[in-house]
């Protein structure tokens, strides 16, 4: 991976294009549901809230007691199965659809992000490459398959962070269609094709481009987990003995857990920066939430404020992702004023991470009330505000 486990045109910009053509014929055994899963809503709500505080307090165990991403990549392969099994698009149409519906909050925040880099006195050649290099490469702002060049400071490296979450999302999208095909011909023999990549790339024997090798990994690590999501949404996952699926994850995230604990990093046990350890402990976990977790949504939709908050955080996922890195160096600025404060600076604890942590959740309520529109926009829904469960949008 290369970030801890989210000047740009207008929205007519060109997108990435994808390879497959034909329409991917949905297996047989599919089951054909109606409405939403708020389980896997609730499940995307919770990865987002673990994402928020680990980037807050860098807690390494929290990696490994809530794999977000493992998870957060599962439910996008199942969403993504979803709409490839709908029949009545081609695989290139899902996928524009897909592209649609990331690309334009992408977009904005990179806006945002530029211009703010710009102010201060950035430029994209200062890396050495050329002047005609570093804008050339401003392009990765727009179609994010790589990592756009950004300013050489600590705020810019922290807010730039989440991106590669997105260049991963595309690069899975784009190559859903295929994926599918491969893994409904031979599902577990797939997954385990993935798992062998992760290893692959953990021992750095594949010579990549750094450009190239930092794609591979996150598509290696996590393509167990996407591949995952295809199984439930075919099924197989809630298909599989309890006793077999329960053993078999506890094993894999065995093996996930040992390879962690036998290679820690400056961090610590920090799934982050692990690539091998990532892709059997989050393989293994989400195959427990997915196996053995409720089949019904009614406990989420009987508790109101609940229901409020899942429907919410799935409605803006990718402004929350990407805006709470902002928000998290926009707290630090706004504390460092308070410390000017004296009745402020006796009264308040400034100096304590969790202080941070519930001054970042405000302003990223105000990302959402600023430019989660984007994702609306985005999506050809009618636009709102602080969106509600009485009328719940489809996710990302």
């Amino acid at each position: 991976m290369t970030g801890p486990p989210v000047s740009v045109p207008p929205l007519s910009a060109p997108q990435p294009v994808p390879a497959p053509v034909a329409a991917v014929q949905p297996a047989a055994s599919v089951p054909r549901k109606k409405g939403r899963n708020l389980y896997l809503d609730f499940l995307r709500a919770v990865a987002l809230v673990r994402v928020v505080t680990y980037h807050t307090f860098n807690w390494a165990w929290l990696t490994l007691a809530f794999p977000a991403m493992g998870v957060m990549f599962a439910l996008a392969g199942s969403l993504m199965a979803r709409s490839l099994d709908r029949g009545d698009r081609s695989a290139t149409a899902v996928v524009r659809a897909r592209m649609r519906r990331l690309l334009p909050p992408v977009w904005l925040f990179g806006l945002v992000v530029v211009v703010a880099m710009l102010l201060s006195g950035w430029r994209p050649d200062e890396d050495g490459g050329g002047k005609a290099a570093g804008w050339a490469r401003m392009v990765f702002w727009i179609v994010p398959i790589s990592e756009p060049p950004f300013a050489d400071a600590d705020w810019a490296r922290q807010i730039v962070a989440p991106l590669w979450y997105i260049r991963a999302y595309v690069l899975f999208v784009i190559l859903s269609p295929l994926l599918l095909r491969v893994f409904r011909k031979a599902p577990w023999i797939s997954v385990a094709a993935f798992l062998a990549l992760a290893a692959l790339a953990q021992s750095e024997l594949l010579p990549l481009p750094a450009r190239v090798a930092a794609p591979f990994t996150d598509l290696a690590t996590f393509g167990a987990c996407w591949l995952l999501g295809f199984a439930h949404r075919d099924g197989l996952a809630r298909r599989l003995p309890a006793a077999g699926a329960g053993a078999a994850a506890v094993a894999v995230m065995a093996v996930g857990g040992w390879f962690v604990l036998a290679h820690p990093t400056e961090e610590g046990y920090d799934l982050g920066s692990i690539p091998l350890g990532q892709a059997f402990w989050s393989f293994g976990f989400v195959l427990l939430l997915l196996r053995f977790g409720p089949q019904s949504d009614h406990w989420i939709r009987r508790h109101r404020p609940l229901h409020a908050v899942v429907v919410l955080l799935n409605a803006r996922a990718v402004t929350v992702y990407l805006w709470h890195e902002v928000a998290l160096v926009l707290g630090v600025l706004l504390i460092d004023q308070m410390w000017r404060v004296p009745a402020l600076e006796n009264s308040l604890p400034l100096g304590a991470e969790w202080f941070l942590y519930l001054v970042a959740w405000p302003l990223i309520a105000v990302a959402v009330l600023l430019v989660g529109w984007s994702e609306d926009r985005a999506a050809k829904r009618p636009i709102r505000l602080w969106p509600r469960p009485d009328r719940q949008p489809d996710g990302v």
